[in-house]
């Protein structure tokens, strides 16, 4: 009886770990979705636990505190870009499709999470960034700077500042979501969050940044003679 006691424990244990993480999701995400609206001094936690459909003890339980919840919301995109570096073992392959495959992956992952824009505009103005230091995006940034710092190097992209380059890549990169409540105006009868549309801007997007990043023919022959 109690080995049979003891495997029922165990085969539980699993399924409650994943409830758990489950459970976690769901309140970042409702969590998300309240911080864009409001911003941290806005934001009603009673707003969130029945956005996630949880009590706000258990908000309480996972994350202590708004401010503790607000805190994991601004670092969770940071801590899942940081992975998503890691997982395309950038290093490993040529400057120029390194940089296209960045472009890519970081349009992808802005069409999957449309809120982010706004979350990242109230941190801006009611903070000041206050919290958004908190999620060490300097290393996020320094994946992207050492992809121009290696082309430089190579002689495949023109001089150029780094870190002013990487910054201009991310406006490329996230204006189209975080402005498109204003942009869908411009021309209606284009659906600007369709699948083709986002295919469509992503290559232009890797045709403007590329073009712009290159180290002209001209100068490299002009250069040797």
């Amino acid at each position: 009886m109690v080995r049979s006691t003891q495997s029922k424990a165990a085969a539980n244990k699993p399924r409650q770990v994943r409830d758990a993480e489950v459970t976690k999701r769901q309140i970042l995400d409702a969590a998300e979705a309240e911080f864009s609206r409001n911003g941290l001094s806005g934001a009603r936690t009673e707003a969130i636990s029945k956005g996630a459909g949880v009590t706000t003890a258990m908000i309480y339980y996972y994350f202590e505190s708004k401010e503790g919840l607000y805190q994991a919301v601004l670092q969770r995109p940071a801590v899942e870009m940081h992975e998503w570096f890691k997982r395309l073992n950038l290093d490993s392959l040529p400057p120029e499709e390194a940089l296209k495959l960045v472009i890519r992956e970081a349009i992808a992952y802005e069409a999957a999470h449309p809120k982010q824009g706004m979350l990242w505009f109230q941190e801006a103005n009611q903070n000041h960034g206050k919290y958004f230091k908190l999620g060490n995006w300097q290393d996020n940034f320094a994946y992207l700077i050492r992809i121009l710092e290696r082309g430089m190097a190579a002689g495949c992209f023109r001089p150029l500042d780094p870190f002013l380059v990487t910054l201009q890549i991310a406006g490329v990169c996230t204006f189209y979501f975080n402005a498109h409540e204003n942009l869908k105006h411009v021309s209606p009868d284009v659906q600007l969050l369709s699948p083709e549309m986002i295919e469509q801007y992503t290559q232009q997007a890797v045709n403007l940044i590329l073009a712009g990043v290159r180290r002209d023919l001209g100068d490299i022959e002009n250069k040797e003679n």
